[in-house]
């Protein structure tokens, strides 16, 4: 068994579309419509599946909010680098939302952003993805 996505629902889905692949670096992999149905679906991702997971971006027409449930926590990114990584999330007009640094009691480090829908995503800085 293997994670092959999660989904998120977000208020207006160019928005999202644009934070993910603008700010975030991840790429529209495919969208679906389903008018008669009232929702749109993008997924996102650094890559496919089955190799890499991916993100659904679900837009329920009509709907342009959301409260974030109290059970959510945060989605993890792996990046070679998290200082330079908040340097371009910044640049591109992300919302750091933690500065760079170790996690408190640890060596590991981290940093926090939040998309536009208000979610959060962690940044962990892993030597292994840099190959």
């Amino acid at each position: 068994m293997r994670i092959l996505h999660t989904m998120l629902r977000v208020g207006e889905l160019q928005r999202s579309i644009d934070f993910y692949t603008k700010v975030l670096g991840m790429s529209l992999l495919r969208m679906t419509e389903r008018p008669e149905q009232k929702y749109s679906l993008a997924f996102v991702g650094y890559g496919k599946n089955p190799e890499h997971a991916e993100l659904e971006l679900t837009y329920n027409h009509g709907v342009s909010e959301y409260d974030i449930g109290t059970a959510f926590g945060h989605m993890a990114i792996g990046v070679p680098d998290v200082y330079a990584a908040c340097d371009k999330i910044r640049a591109a007009g992300g919302n750091i939302t933690r500065e760079p640094g170790p996690v408190k009691g640890g060596d590991t480090v981290i940093a926090f952003v939040t998309d536009p829908d208000g979610y959060k995503i962690e940044l962990i800085q892993r030597e292994a993805e840099a190959a």
